[in-house]
């Protein structure tokens, strides 16, 4: 991936700010100038991605129909898939640190711990949310992940149900336009455009679709805003709409219009 985020600092002068993003050029990235937070702008919109999806698996879906989903929306492959290359434990290990600050009344997926926990990291260990036959990284559907799946949902008493491939994209990707709104609206991404080259250089966000806040305009900040309303209502406080979405939804605006 070409991307490079470039953090900067409370202290960070306008002289390495510049230095910095010359580099990325030099270097042959491409340079975005963000600001300090958990997980920054990329990684920060991933985990509400992340998590959705991981929701949906205990509500009855499973991870093979929501990478089927996702990539026929035009990324180049959903999140089980990406987390099985990227590697289970990287996650899990953020997962391990914030487990002393996660708010215990939040809802909380313990399905891709329990994973972990049996040493399934993805395509280097032969098996995370999928299984890998030697020499091959083709993934292949696994009966054990869909145990610990239901396991899980039974645990926390859901009864899981059919999930249709037309609620995936608005239950992943809205949120993480949402967490978006809130990035930008905290000054974290100096505008919405640089949101959209971090997805597309870092995260294969399908560059057809203009990025997530080019493409969450066209979709419609109303749309978007009143689907994650109702969301916040039927799966609570992860899911409140940003003040930011808020606004511009009702001003009939989209992100392509919030000033730098």
């Amino acid at each position: 991936m070409r991307l490079m985020e470039n953090v900067r600092g409370e202290r960070s002068s306008a002289r390495t700010i510049a230095t910095v993003m010359q580099l990325a050029k030099r270097l042959g990235k491409v340079g975005v100038l963000v600001g300090v937070c958990d997980g920054f702008v990329g990684n920060r919109m991933l985990a509400p991605y992340l998590r959705e999806a991981e929701f949906l698996l205990e509500e009855g879906a499973l991870p093979q129909q929501i990478d089927r989903v996702i990539y026929e929306f035009g990324m180049p492959m959903g999140p089980f898939q990406m987390s099985d290359l990227a590697g289970n434990d990287v996650s899990w290990y953020i997962r391990q640190r914030q487990a002393a600050t996660r708010p215990a009344h939040l809802r909380y997926s313990v399905i891709a711990d329990r994973i972990c926990e049996q040493g399934r990291f993805g395509q280097k260990t032969g098996a995370g949310w999928y299984r890998y036959e030697p020499g091959n990284r083709t993934p292949v559907p696994d009966p054990v992940v869909e145990q610990v799946i239901a396991d899980a949902a039974a645990e926390a008493g859901i009864t899981r149900r059919a999930v249709s491939d037309d609620e995936i994209v608005p239950r992943c990707l809205y949120p993480l336009v949402n967490e978006a709104a809130k990035i930008l609206d905290e000054g974290i991404a100096l505008r919405a455009s640089d949101v959209d080259v971090v997805w597309m250089h870092g995260y294969g966000f399908p560059r057809y679709r203009g990025g997530p806040m080019f493409w969450a305009d066209l979709v419609g900040l109303r749309t978007i805003y009143d689907t994650v309303s109702r969301l916040h209502d039927e799966h609570g406080e992860w899911l409140e709409p940003a003040p930011l979405l808020k606004r511009l939804a009702e001003q009939g605006k989209g992100f392509g219009d919030v000033a730098s």
